[in-house]
């Protein structure tokens, strides 16, 4: 009896023990649920003007080549070209300022001027070449360039002008070589939410926006795999994405954050919390992107888990904390596609740079 008794309390503490009576058991392992961050989905919209045609008239500018004659007189038939200054000389007339100007508003204006030597003139202004207004188109597509623009375009038409994307030559795969989920236009400087795998793929003509004179198109590599770690970091970067790659390794493999010294310079290094607790990751579709805002000083002091990250993630580190999810976003696409726009226009022109370009940028 007295043994039966002895068993029946050794299961009883035992049973204590197992339900937490002496604490939670280490686990080496975090459960998935640890190591997961949670992701909002942004839907970001064309806005129905942008399809639509510009209504202002094709205005000149320098680098542009005019044909002008006078009506009935084709000996005086000559071509000039829009100078630096945007003046043109026509024959023994004085220069003549066409800067800004429509081919119907610079006829007008010849006519005037000619008309104080000549009896009512009339003249004909031929547009031959376009070098004042032009459009980017560079990334993997077929025929990269700079394309000018003598009349409005979409982008279908513009990418078809390119050769269209960019496919393997291989004989045994024919793999698309662009990366149309992290392609982009930039307008004026802004990040404009063009969905090019929609256009390209999915006959979206939603999408098919019309482009302006200085608009910047890229289509990056689908071969890339890479992270982006870009803000108050001490050396903004691409860094080549590798499996169990985290927030903290590359946060390191950019410098570290940039933390400012009340009483004295920048210095660089992790730990500071007005830096790092606000730590934006973009993942996904420009279009249609994910954001996240991790507290990685808590990371770094032990508090929280690591974040695992997927190639194409956008890291950016703020100077000031977070107050509106939507307009972070935005700071944060907007310097990511600035500074690719940037490196790649260096490199259209002859120069050699990678993604580094440390730019003012400061979370809103």
């Amino acid at each position: 009896m007295k043994v039966a008794a002895l068993c029946c309390l050794s299961v009883l503490l035992l049973g204590l023990v197992g339900t937490g009576c002496l604490g939670p058991r280490f686990r080496p392992n975090p459960p998935a649920a640890a190591w997961q961050t949670n992701f909002t989905a942004v839907t970001n919209l064309v806005a129905p003007q942008l399809l639509q045609p510009p209504s202002i008239p094709f205005t000149l500018g320098p680098g542009d080549r005019l044909e002008i004659e006078i009506l009935g007189h084709p000996e005086t038939r000559a071509e000039t070209f829009v100078g630096p200054d945007g003046k043109i000389y026509y024959h023994l007339l004085p220069a003549l300022d066409v800067w800004g100007l429509t081919l119907e508003q610079t006829r007008r204006s010849l006519e005037t001027e000619l008309g104080k030597y000549v009896s009512a003139p009339q003249v004909v202004v031929t547009l031959r070449e376009v070098g004042s207004k032009s459009i980017w188109l560079l990334g993997r597509l077929n025929r990269p360039g700079l394309y000018p623009m003598a009349s409005p375009v979409t982008l279908l038409e513009a990418i078809s002008l390119a050769g269209g994307t960019a496919r393997s030559t291989s004989p045994i795969t024919s793999q698309d070589l662009a990366d149309l989920r992290h392609a982009f236009l930039m307008r004026q400087g802004q990040f404009l939410p063009v969905d090019f795998y929609r256009l390209l793929r999915e006959g979206d003509t939603s999408q098919n926006v019309m482009l302006e004179a200085d608009d910047f198109v890229y289509v990056p590599s689908a071969l890339a795999q890479e992270v982006y770690v870009l803000g108050q970091v001490a050396a903004p970067r691409a860094l080549p994405y590798t499996e169990q790659m985290t927030l903290v390794g590359a946060l390191a493999g950019a410098n570290g954050a940039v933390k400012f010294d009340w009483l004295s310079h920048y210095d660089t290094g992790l730990g500071r919390d007005a830096l790092l607790s606000h730590v934006g990751i973009v993942r996904g579709s420009l279009a249609q992107p994910r954001i996240a805002v991790v507290d990685a000083n808590a990371i770094i002091k032990g508090r929280a888990p690591d974040v695992p990250l997927e190639a194409g993630d956008i890291i950016y580190v703020p100077n000031s904390p977070v107050r509106f999810l939507k307009s972070y976003l935005n700071l944060i696409i907007n310097t990511f596609v600035s500074t690719v726009a940037a490196n790649e226009g260096v490199n259209a022109a002859g120069g050699t740079t990678g993604v580094g370009i440390s730019l003012p940028v400061g979370g809103k």
